[in-house]
């Protein structure tokens, strides 16, 4: 039988990020979609400013918060080129304009607030990537 040991950091991600999706909308009324944050936080301040700055640089001082406390960075391979990467960046950044939203918005708290278009993206996101795979492991 296989230990679940390895899974306990996973879970225990997903949990802190559902945690801080619920906090998110219960206290400030927001959806928890980094792109929408992200992408507003660069627009001219307003009264919303303050709060995206602070989720960014969260996103920003976790890794930090993991050297402090491990010693270490957290374990990252990137096999990828950083010219591939940019072209990657890209595309999810189109795409999330394309799709209003990004796999965060739709898919963690669209589908807990049971919204029929982030369960469509949801579909198109989940979809398209299987068929990557299929065509990266099976045709490439």
């Amino acid at each position: 039988m296989n230990s679940l040991a390895p899974y306990w950091p996973s879970l225990a991600g997903g949990a802190l990020i559902g945690l801080s999706a619920t906090l998110l909308l219960l206290l400030l009324g927001r959806v928890a979609g980094i792109s929408g944050i992200a992408g507003n936080l660069l627009r001219r301040p307003d009264e919303d400013w303050g709060w995206r700055a602070a989720f960014v640089l969260g996103l920003i001082g976790g890794p930090l918060l993991f050297l402090l406390l491990f010693g270490h960075p957290p374990a990252l391979e990137i096999a990828s080129s950083l010219p591939m990467l940019v072209i990657a960046g890209l595309l999810v950044g189109f795409g999330t304009r394309l799709g209003a939203g990004c796999t965060s918005g739709h898919g963690v708290c669209g589908l807990a607030r049971l919204s029929p278009r982030s369960m469509a993206a949801v579909a198109v996101f989940m979809f398209t990537a299987i068929v990557t795979v299929f065509i990266r492991n099976h045709l490439v």
